[in-house]
């Protein structure tokens, strides 16, 4: 059988975390380097080739731009080899949704590319990293995996990065997708798909850029002090997420002063602080210049915000029709 050609890109977390005890709870993540870390892998025996690349080795809190450019960088580089079957991430748990989600807006579909980490460190008992990143070389070197735009692996379950979202601070099982639960399970042996491909042979849907609008995010809660919202949401940002209570819902205060800032141009999206759920845009949305972020949870909001912004859409209109087809 031919083995599957995979590049591995590095950028730390647990999975290249150690703790210097099997039974410690804290730990120290982004220890392990690639080459290290692939040696270990060659042990296990699986069907790929694997070429791996260091990017970063940090914890996740601590990724984002200067981190997302050259691993941006460093995919499109990958999928544009023809040597080069699929790729992996290895990263963090933190904010893995977030880099999962802006690169699922800013590359291709034709070679898979997978994001997996560890919700513990490698000298744990029980550490889950090793399977998890057995399980993510099997769903990159699956042809069936391309098409379906980039996917998370964790916990013995495929998301698409839309989808997923961080749940549990501790578990094994911290991820699930919303409004698609998970889109296939797998194993180091075996993978199954719950249906076809759906986004074969397309382009990026934005341009990655390096320079990417201020857009903050305010959480609400009860009492909320409206003057926090002036301080917060200062006429310098381009635009604010607002994690609203229920159905994205704001206290009226609040609502007030970023009806003031929408008519400075800061662009305001509405986003639910919980878990599941769908925000739809409510009546006054229209005449505020509101825009309701559906299904994306606050922080997977404020990056296509962002997108928006730097590709110069600023109609409110066209933003939520983004926000409702993506």
């Amino acid at each position: 059988m031919t083995k599957s050609r995979i590049t591995v890109l590095a950028t730390g977390g647990t999975i290249a975390g150690i703790a210097g005890s099997a039974l410690r709870h804290d730990y120290r993540p982004g220890q392990i380097d690639i080459a290290q870390y692939l040696s270990t892998v060659e042990g296990l025996g699986l069907e790929a080739e694997f070429t791996g690349h260091q990017i970063a080795n940090i914890g996740s809190e601590d990724i984002g731009p200067k981190v997302w450019g050259p691993l941006h960088s460093a995919i499109s580089l990958a999928i544009a080899d023809p040597a080069c079957d699929g790729v992996i991430v290895t990263h963090g748990t933190d904010t893995l949704e977030e880099t999962a989600f802006l690169l699922d807006l800013t590359l291709p579909t034709d070679k898979p590319v997978v994001l997996v980490g560890a919700m513990r460190p490698a000298d744990a008992v029980g550490y889950d990293g090793l399977r998890n990143f057995a399980n993510a070389a099997r769903v990159a070197g699956d042809g069936d995996a391309a098409g379906r735009g980039v996917l998370v692996v964790m916990g013995d379950r495929v998301f698409a990065a839309r989808d997923v979202r961080k749940v549990r601070t501790r578990s094994t099982d911290a991820f699930r997708g919303y409004p698609r639960g998970s889109i296939g399970l797998v194993t180091p042996s075996a993978l199954d798909w719950f249906g076809a491909p759906w986004r074969r042979g397309e382009a990026a849907r934005f341009v990655y850029s390096d320079q990417l609008p201020p857009v903050v995010i305010l959480y609400a809660h009860a009492g909320m002090d409206p003057d926090l919202a002036r301080r917060i949401v200062g006429k310098d940002q381009r635009g604010v997420v607002i994690a609203g209570v229920g159905e994205g819902n704001l206290p009226n205060a609040v609502r007030n002063i970023l009806i003031e800032r929408r008519r400075d141009g800061v662009a305001v999206v509405r986003a639910s602080r919980v878990d599941e759920g769908l925000v739809d845009r409510e009546p006054e949305d229209d005449a505020n210049g509101f825009i309701a972020a559906r299904a994306l949870n606050p922080q997977k909001a404020r990056i296509l915000l962002q997108l928006l912004l730097a590709e110069g859409v600023v109609d409110p209109a066209a933003m939520q029709t983004t926000f409702d087809g993506r």
